[in-house]
């Protein structure tokens, strides 16, 4: 008895193979239910107006099923741990509901970073895709200024060649990149530049036959919805963040706690 006690406090408190076990079970299910929700989702969607599920109907559906999967992933996970994990006999009762504990938190930590190296590497693997394919359909290629792309400049650049006069056999691929430049410029400050508005202007009124006074209250009122639908998009981010916190704070209580059943279950197992 005394030597198991002394091997007890000479080892780690912490069964890195019963976490890490624990961990990649979580990971697994995790991306499974989330492969699950998502086709769900998209099969409540559709692209015809007026049918199938609404934009905000998804969403919500989508916060639910994260904190399912939360739950369900990451209390598996937990479980495992604790019933995996080394057995401690002569260590006290708390001790031993603590550690089960942090086995748990553990379990969550480990697995909630493995889960969101796999979704960052694919989704930069699929947004690096989709830029390289919106290049080559735009431009055909990409322009290259001493290896770097040299799309930072191109709103000072297009400042320089600005002219009043403009051949009526202009690019208007050109043009729309331009003034989507522009715009992209207004959306980061308070108020329109005085310049970028009048020439907006000329534009529009060149190409669509309004006077400049209705052409300016065109541009205004366009760069007005752009600004309204970016404060939309930034809120929503921001309560999406918010609910993804819960989550992922509903999930680590899910795993310590599972933990602590696990073990407790571990140390009712008697040998036969």
């Amino acid at each position: 008895m005394e030597n198991s006690a002394s091997d007890e406090a000479y080892s780690s408190g912490v069964s890195w193979a019963a976490v890490i076990a624990g961990a990649f079970v979580a990971a697994a299910l995790s991306l499974i239910l989330l492969a699950l929700g998502a086709g769900f989702g998209l099969s409540a969607i559709s692209p015809w107006s007026n049918i199938g599920a609404s934009a905000s109907t998804v969403g919500k559906a989508g916060i639910v099923w994260l904190i399912v999967t939360q739950i369900i992933a990451s209390a598996m996970g937990g479980y495992l741990a604790g019933r995996l994990r080394t057995k401690w006999a002569n260590v006290h009762t708390d001790e031993v509901y603590f550690r089960d504990t942090a086995h748990g938190f553990l379990v969550w930590a480990v697995g909630l970073v493995v889960t969101a190296s796999f979704l960052a590497s694919a989704a930069l693997s699929m947004a690096g895709g989709a830029a390289h394919l919106g290049a080559r359909m735009t431009t055909g290629a990409s322009v290259q200024t001493d290896g770097r792309n040299s799309d930072a400049n191109s709103y000072l650049v297009d400042t320089l060649f600005r002219s009043a006069r403009r051949s009526p056999d202009a690019n208007d691929v050109s043009v729309r990149a331009e003034v989507g430049r522009i715009v992209a410029n207004a959306l980061t400050q308070e108020d329109v530049p005085a310049a970028d508005r009048t020439y907006l202007a000329q534009l529009v009124a060149s190409r669509t036959g309004l006077g400049q006074a209705d052409a300016e209250r065109r541009v205004v009122e366009v760069i007005g919805r752009a600004k309204s639908v970016a404060d939309s998009a930034r809120k929503t981010a921001a309560h999406l963040l918010l609910w993804i916190f819960l989550a992922l704070l509903i999930g680590a209580f899910c795993a310590s706690y599972a933990a602590t059943i696990g073990g407790r279950q571990r140390d009712r197992v008697k040998r036969v």
